[in-house]
Order: C-alpha cells, then sequence, then structure tokens
C-alpha cells in the first residue's frame, strides 16, 4: 500500500463514522482470475452507484476495493450533500455554454434527488436531513454571496432565503456571520451509514465486492484485464473510480489523467454530545452550514447531538499539528458557547481536487471510463457519476459526454514541484480571506 493509502487509513482511525456503525467481517481479497461483464475499481459511492445500476440492468459486476468498503472520502466526508459544483457555474458557462451549463446546473439537483430515492428504494437508515445555509463574515464575502444568489434565482429558479444582520441570528446563533443564504434542496447524511447501505443493496443484486485489494495494473483490450497482488478480473468493461487514489495507482493504471487531480487532506472534529437545548439554540432548522470563503469551514450538528466541524486543510499531505485543539479553536471562535465542548473525535483523509474544480469524467479507451476530481461535492455528485457511466455502458441515454466535454490542465510543478506550488497558492488565498 502506498504511503497516501496507509495516511489516509491512519487519518481515518479516529472518525466518530467509523465508531458509530457496525461494519461486518472484512470481504475476502480478490484471489485468482475472475470474468464479469463489468469490473469498477473504488467502492465508494461512484463505484457502488455504478455498480448498483449496472447490476439491477443484468450485468455481472466485480468491485475492487483497495482497502475497505468507503473507507476513503465516501466513508469520512462532512456529510453535505449540496447542489451545484465547486467550480460555479461560470467556468461551466465558459466552457459549455448557457444552455449546457443550465443542463448541468438541473443534473446536480437530479444527484440529490437520487440519494433520496437510494434511501427510499433500498431502507438505507443514514440520518438524512435537508436544509443548508450559505453564510459569509465579511463585506466584501456578503456581496460575493448575494451576487450569487441573485444569479441562481435569476438564470436558473432556484430559491433562496435570504438572511442579513438581525435576522441571521435566527438562523445561526454566531456573531461570525453577516448574511447568509438557506435552501431547502441540499442538506447533510451520515455518510457511512449511506455508503454501507449502498453496499448492501448492491451485494443483494449479486454484485460480487473484494476488499484488500488495490488495483497494480489494467491491460486494455476489447476484454480488458485489472490486476491485483494475487489475482485479476477480465471484463468488457472497466470503471475507475478510485477517486485520489487514481495518483497512486497512475504509473500502470492512469498516467494520462493522474496529474490532473491532487490529493487534498481535510479534516473534521467532533464533539461530545451536547444538549438538545443547546443544538436547536445554534442553528435551529438543524441545516447544515459552510461559509464561502477559499479555505473554508463548514458544519453541522449529528443525529446524537454533536457539532460536526470541518474547515482545515493540508495540501502538502502532512497531517496538521495539535490538530485536535486546532478544530477546536476554530470552533469556538465561530460558537464561543462551545467552548466547555470536549472534542471526542478528530479524523480526517484525502479528497481530490481538480484544477478548476470542476468534475473530471471522461475514458481512456472505448470501454474504459474514470470519475475523478469531485472537489469537495462528492456526497450528492458521485451518485450521479455512477448512474451516467452505468447508463452509457448500457447503451442509454446519458449525459456523461457531457461532463467529459470539460477541457482540465495537469497541476503545474510535475510530480515534484506541484505539492510546494499548490501550497503556495493556498496561502495566497488564506490571507486574501483574512485581510
Amino acid at each position: 500500500m502506498s504511503h497516501l493509502l496507509q495516511s489516509d487509513t491512519q487519518l481515518n482511525r479516529n472518525s466518530y463514522y467509523e465508531a458509530s456503525v457496525q461494519r461486518g467481517p472484512a470481504l475476502s481479497p480478490l484471489q485468482g482470475h475472475i470474468h464479469a461483464d463489468v469490473v469498477v475499481v473504488g467502492a465508494g459511492f461512484a463505484g457502488l452507484s455504478a455498480a448498483l445500476d449496472l447490476a439491477a440492468s443484468g450485468q455481472r459486476v466485480v468491485v475492487l476495493e483497495a482497502d475497505r468498503v468507503c473507507s476513503g472520502a465516501s466513508g469520512r466526508n462532512g456529510g453535505q450533500a449540496i447542489v451545484g459544483y465547486a467550480s460555479g457555474q461560470e467556468e461551466l458557462i465558459r466552457q459549455l455554454g448557457r444552455e449546457e451549463a443550465q443542463r448541468m446546473w438541473q443534473l446536480s439537483i437530479d444527484a440529490i434527488d437520487l440519494i433520496d430515492q437510494r434511501i427510499a428504494e433500498h431502507g438505507i437508515a443514514c440520518d438524512r436531513r435537508h436544509g443548508y445555509l450559505y453564510v459569509a463574515d465579511k463585506p466584501r464575502k456578503v456581496r460575493e454571496l448575494r451576487a450569487e444568489v441573485d444569479a441562481l434565482t435569476t438564470q436558473y429558479g432556484f430559491a433562496c432565503d435570504w438572511y442579513e444582520g438581525q435576522a441571521l441570528s435566527g438562523q445561526i446563533a454566531s456573531a461570525r456571520y453577516l448574511a447568509g443564504a438557506y435552501e431547502r434542496q441540499s442538506g447533510h447524511l451520515h455518510p457511512l451509514k449511506y455508503g454501507l447501505g449502498l453496499l448492501q443493496a448492491a451485494q443483494r443484486l449479486g454484485v460480487q465486492v473484494f476488499e484488500h485489494s488495490a488495483v497494480v495494473d489494467l491491460v486494455h483490450g476489447a476484454r480488458a484485464t485489472v490486476k491485483t497482488a494475487n489475482g485479476s478480473v477480465s471484463a468488457s468493461h472497466v470503471v475507475l473510480a478510485g477517486n485520489c487514489t487514481l495518483p497512486v495507482f497512475g504509473p500502470r493504471v492512469a498516467p494520462s489523467i493522474a496529474p490532473r487531480i491532487m490529493p487534498v487532506g481535510t479534516y473534521i472534529a467532533a464533539t461530545e454530545p451536547l444538549e438538545p437545548a443547546l443544538v436547536a439554540s445554534i442553528i435551529p432548522s438543524g441545516a447544515a452550514v459552510c461559509d464561502n470563503n477559499f479555505v473554508l469551514d463548514y458544519f453541522r450538528f449529528s443525529a446524537d447531538h454533536r457539532m460536526l466541524f470541518g474547515g482545515e486543510v493540508s495540501y502538502t499531505t502532512k497531517t496538521p499539528a495539535n490538530l485536535t485543539e486546532f478544530m477546536r479553536r476554530r470552533m469556538v471562535a465561530i460558537f464561543p458557547q462551545l467552548a466547555q465542548a470536549r472534542m471526542a473525535y478528530t479524523w480526517g483523509g484525502f479528497v481530490d481536487i481538480s484544477m478548476n474544480r470542476a468534475p473530471d469524467f471522461g475514458r481512456l479507451a472505448n470501454n474504459v471510463y474514470y470519475l475523478q476530481g469531485f472537489s469537495g461535492h462528492g456526497v450528492a455528485l458521485t451518485g450521479l457519476a455512477g448512474r451516467m457511466v452505468a447508463q452509457t455502458i448500457q447503451q442509454q441515454a446519458s449525459s456523461f459526454d457531457v461532463f467529459a466535454r470539460l477541457q482540465h490542465q495537469r497541476f503545474p510543478g510535475g510530480a515534484w514541484l506541484r505539492t510546494p506550488t499548490l501550497a503556495a497558492g493556498m496561502l495566497y488565498h488564506r490571507l486574501r480571506d483574512l485581510f
């Protein structure tokens, strides 16, 4: 296992999500050679979503996971299911035009609806709640948020409730924020419960899932072969849904696209359970919250009344020192009323970002598809990506090729310099947010 995968696993050891579920015994690793119609690399939301739809259509599907199911970004993220794209609509308009950008906006709403469809169809208990509050903490950020809300309303018919000044205090009990926009489409859930629910649904349809089966090679052909250390799968189609682990496998699996994404460390802390009255006073609607800074804070309350607070990022693959205390101070700066709350869990891991923060989907060959670059919007977008690639494999109408038309650049600096280059750029944006 690579250094990146080892770091990802270590960061996730103190995860509230892992502590609040009952995983079954580890699934067996792949041994020997097997045949399938489709082999999916990666058992996160995207891979499981694709497998679920493919199996429902009668395809023989094998899923290979390097660690455990949803042990990566799918099982340890902030749990915030958000409409739209991290790139914003302007990048989509610039590349594809207004009509296609509007289509992609609607697809992001469909991605939220798909989560609710999956939950209802498969009986997945994952603490699902609707409601999302976007907040701004400086006059310049208020203007930016207002402009974005107005554009979404006039161009896309997407309504938000606007709160400013004293009116905002009824939505969030923090003096930090000057304005906010509330919408009902987005929301939050327990991501690991949701992911394990997708796994069970896929297995009921006959999907074979192998854990601890990292892919080491991909041999292209009419029937491609995906190899692990102890086995291989030949299939008519391959779906690479390894997300930020694609650079790990890149030299033998996806060298042409690996430089187009960057693994970024993200971190979350969870408090001990809080008094329900305190929880209700801080965010009365129970919504998920995120600010609009470049280096943003995002937070919500869990079903058992814990504050789940995400904020810090690392572009160097190194975990920040004194992470738990750092996260506590950041949380208390926003909510002084949580000064006495004990931090019970702190965890993190890597997510993938693309240079322009737009999703990067496409083909390496006619029968080899890849899904990467979710850039922090993966809770909803991964499910849509999995469905679109499944539809494409089945030769059904799909929007996959709309996403595949998006152009992406490599991160500057090559393998050795892109991390310090990006870290320097992040420092600039952090200072700009501060001052």
